[in-house]
């Protein structure tokens, strides 16, 4: 493949991007996607290689909708459509202004904005795009002299790394990278993301649930962003367990010549064709029964690839749907249960770490050992949260989704909620008790929506993997109608052994190492017994033998300056003291001191009067700790029986399309 790198009509150099450059790295990944069957006849060019006068937009609307060429992105084109519909979203992440072809300041550079985990990432490309025959051979506009579609997948395959890392994927995920906003998906069908087993009671709420949605929605319907996918796709979809996504470009009520109302929904095809030969088809029985004049007024908005289907075709045509919230020009969310603006936006940042704050589901003993988060409402009002994962590969998996391997790339994750009193309420009594708020259950998707109306006070929340000891980095965002306030417990989650059995009530204790007074090093300086010390007491003996304490230093430093440390467990001699170093050994030891920001220790003690020694290497280096103390009590956990839900995916075709 030859990359075109010419001057322009002034004689000046346009821009070469040599971070993802015109050949096979931009292009692959690992060659598991048909588009390798092409490779050796792709070119790139830039637009006014491709035609003589290239624009960004054209001026009719319906021609700047994008088609899909032999990338498997449906699910990326689909979400595209919500910056068609709002200029302002569309400003952000293509920011106005830039000198374009046939301007005398064009240098083929091209700046873009895409929603990265919390922040408006920029990301830079040069205008040369992948060809065949000197056509656009991926995604491109229905006006062939328009590039808006072109240039902004060839920016989101930069963000992932190649444009077959952009083959197969979640519309839901698009929406938020564009717009920063929130995205849900809903099941439409017995196959969706709610595990296979249900209930007769389950049942009921998932069909009550569905027929809910729409309603509610539909006063939203020219604000929100609406797609649809199926898995069965008549004359198109050869590979089995493939999904198609759609657009929903429009979504009205029409009075029919009986008098009663139908409900119809105008779907576009991102192939550019029509797949659908119902009721609402071109000649097709539904339209005579409206008023010939509303007929042909509808008929005639329909574009290529457009297909009219009423309410009953759309619930059994498509598996499920997903919906992007409406954002105000301001910037804020709206709800679609209200309606309201959630002008109120906190967010933080979190992780689960194995064997520290990864406790698993609510049938795990660990649960409580997840990260915990305050939210404060200062007034009553309408809340959304969510719980967004990273994914450790990167913005997008890219690859085609298998049945044996449709859930590696993200954990199971979900989001629970308790109100308490935040300076009266214990942790473990807290947490047997139901949520007052959750995401039901834990589901594989990089992000899970929790709503609810919540009332003044404090909310004790806790993000959590279905599995114990998975790890992984996320963030939590909270939308709210009235102030609030989003933080972090302060004190650090215990280290708790993963496969026992029972209940672990935890103790944080706060302390410094002061140089002159409190800072007396290890065991091999005689300064030693100047160090602070914790006392604590085993009091119930153990029920079945194994560990029964747990005990984890965590030193307050950065990781570029983090001092030696570890610590000693004394047994404190019936009569002796409970504040001064006893003179026998250690009964309990985490050495050697090491340079880390947590360092734990699990163990098994008999009854007693225990200290907790920490300490640095070296006498004299100050640094504020806490220690985390849990201890095992004999009291079993109620499991929550917990089943784990199933990933709605949205996927591409896999077959080649020609354009």
């Amino acid at each position: 493949m030859k990359a075109s790198e010419k001057s322009d009509s002034d004689g000046g150099i346009l821009f070469v991007d040599r971070d993802f450059p015109s050949d096979d790295s931009s292009l692959f990944l690992d060659r598991s996607t048909p588009i390798s069957r092409v490779e050796d006849q792709i070119t790139w060019l830039r637009p006014q290689e491709i035609c003589q006068t290239p624009i960004f937009f054209p001026d009719n609307i319906s021609l700047s909708h994008a088609k899909q060429g032999l990338l498997g992105d449906c699910w990326f084109l689909c979400a595209c459509n919500v910056l068609l519909k709002n200029k302002h979203l569309m400003d952000k992440v293509f920011p106005p202004d830039q000198p374009l072809w046939g301007d005398s300041k064009y240098t083929g550079c091209f700046h873009f904005h895409f929603w990265v985990k919390g922040h408006w990432v920029e990301v830079i490309i040069d205008d040369r795009l992948p060809c065949i025959d000197s056509a656009l051979c991926f995604s491109h506009c229905h006006a062939p002299s328009a590039f808006w579609v072109a240039l902004l997948e060839k920016a989101y395959a930069k963000l992932h790394g190649s444009y077959e890392r952009l083959w197969a994927g979640q519309v839901s995920e698009a929406l938020v990278d564009l717009t920063g906003g929130l995205a849900e998906c809903w099941s439409l069908s017995d196959h969706g993301s709610e595990d296979r087993a249900h209930t007769p009671a389950d049942k009921h709420n998932q069909r009550r649930m569905k027929k809910l949605d729409l309603d509610i929605i539909y006063p939203l319907r020219s604000t929100c962003a609406l797609s649809c996918s199926t898995q069965n796709i008549p004359g198109g979809c050869t590979e089995p367990d493939q999904h198609h996504a759609m657009a929903v470009m429009e979504w009205l009520e029409v009075k029919e010549v009986a008098g009663s109302r139908v409900r119809l929904f105008r779907i576009r095809n991102p192939w550019g064709r029509c797949c659908w030969a119902g009721t609402w088809t071109e000649g097709g029985p539904g339209w005579r029964s409206l008023d010939s004049a509303d007929a042909l007024d509808l008929q005639a908005r329909a574009a290529q690839g457009d297909f009219w289907l009423d309410e009953t075709e759309f619930l059994s045509r498509f598996d499920d749907v997903t919906l992007g919230y409406p954002i105000s020009e301001e910037g804020h969310l709206q709800s679609i249960y209200t309606g309201n603006l959630l002008p109120h936006c906190r967010h933080i940042a979190g992780r689960w770490v194995k064997g520290l704050s990864s406790g698993g589901s609510r049938n795990s003993s660990c649960y409580s050992s997840n990260p915990k988060f305050w939210l404060k409402m200062s007034e009553k009002g309408e809340v959304l949260v969510s719980l967004l994962q990273h994914n450790k590969w990167g913005p997008c998996t890219g690859a085609p989704l298998k049945e044996d391997s449709r859930h590696q790339h993200y954990q199971a994750i979900a989001l629970h909620m308790w109100k308490v009193e935040k300076k009266r309420f214990h942790l473990s009594r807290t947490l047997n008790k139901p949520p007052c708020c959750s995401t039901h259950c834990h589901a594989h998707q990089r992000e899970v929506v929790l709503h609810g109306q919540l009332e003044v006070g404090y909310y004790l929340m806790l993000p959590s993997i279905y599995k114990p000891g998975a790890e992984g980095r996320f963030l939590i965002r909270v939308f709210s109608s009235s102030s609030s306030s989003l933080s972090a417990l302060k004190s650090p989650a215990p280290l708790l052994p993963l496969n026992s059995d029972g209940e672990w009530d935890t103790s944080h204790f706060r302390g410094s190492w002061v140089e002159g007074s409190s800072a007396g090093g290890s065991r091999n300086f005689p300064s030693h017994g100047r160090n602070p010390r914790f006392s604590f007491s085993i009091c119930d003996q153990p029920v079945t033998p194994g560990l029964n304490i747990k005990v984890t230093l965590h030193q307050d430093r950065t990781e570029s300056d983090l001092l030696p440390i570890g610590f000693h467990i004394y047994k404190i001699p019936v009569g002796g003291k409970s504040n001064s170093i006893p003179s026998e050994d250690p009964v309990a030891s985490c050495v050697p001191h090491c340079y880390t920001q947590d360092v734990s220790l699990s163990c098994s003690l008999p009854l007693g009067a225990y200290l907790v020694v920490p300490s640095t290497y070296q006498p004299e280096c100050a640094a504020d700790f806490t220690i985390s103390l849990a201890r095992k009590i004999n009291r079993i956990v109620v499991n929550s029986q917990e089943t784990l839900g199933r990933a709605i995916q949205e996927v591409s075709h896999i077959s080649l399309m020609q354009s």
